[in-house]
């Protein structure tokens, strides 16, 4: 695996991580021979058809791939060909910790995570006391699907840099709300919401990844890809 992901060409490697729950399917795309950071981006809820195929996900991935970062997928358990059951968002946070993990094993970089929606509220709450995750991005941050309600206490005591990006039309997470939760999270952070966009970024998308990268630049001190 190491050699294949340190090849000069970039690539999309597919394989297993392993899991708590077991396998968890995974796609790597690879980056420069000596990347600044790598990063993790988690899926949408799997029950309403989420997985990292995710389109949404994809594009958060290529922003993120555009510094040369190796950038890892994978499905949470139950997911495609992950194996385990859905667990309403509490062992998944384990399925990002096992991520994480890898990551930190292949590179010995600092990490970033970025998750989309449910992967979004359940990865958080992995990446935000994990010291080697060195920023956070919350992409179509849920406030409640359904009859679920997501809270985001934790992410008061969050100090390292965050990014939530939502469109003004996601009926997910109203503009107040959103607002609300950004105002009590601790700095440095930002909100951007995308005029007209709703939960999945339709029509969109390249806006978003734009956003992305913007702040990852600022954030990091990195030049623009």
């Amino acid at each position: 695996m190491k050699d294949r992901i340190h090849d000069a060409r970039p690539q999309v490697l597919s394989f297993f991580l392993h899991g708590p729950a077991g396998r968890l399917e995974a796609l790597l795309n690879t980056g420069s021979r000596q990347p600044a950071h790598a990063a993790v981006v988690c899926h949408p809820h799997p029950l309403y058809g989420g997985t990292m195929h995710n389109k949404v996900v994809f594009h958060v991935m290529k922003a993120l791939n555009g510094f040369g970062f190796p950038v890892l997928r994978f499905n949470f358990r139950g997911a495609g060909l992950s194996q385990g059951e859905h667990d309403l968002g509490r062992g998944e946070v384990q399925d990002v910790q096992a991520a994480l993990d890898w990551l930190d094993a292949e590179f010995r970089v600092p990490l970033i995570f970025a998750g989309f929606s449910f992967g979004a509220a359940t990865g958080l709450k992995a990446a935000c006391p994990d010291p080697r995750v060195v920023a956070a991005i919350s992409v179509g941050t849920p406030i409640q699907i359904e009859d679920r309600a997501y809270g985001y206490e934790f992410l008061q005591a969050c100090s390292k840099p965050k990014l939530l990006v939502s469109g003004t039309r996601d009926v997910f997470a109203p503009r107040a709300a959103l607002e609300s939760l950004a105002a009590g999270l601790a700095e440095p952070k930002q909100l951007v919401l995308i005029d007209g966009a709703d939960h999945f970024f339709d029509a969109h998308l390249n806006e978003l990844k734009q956003v992305i990268a913007g702040w990852v630049g600022t954030a990091l001190a990195l030049p623009n890809p």
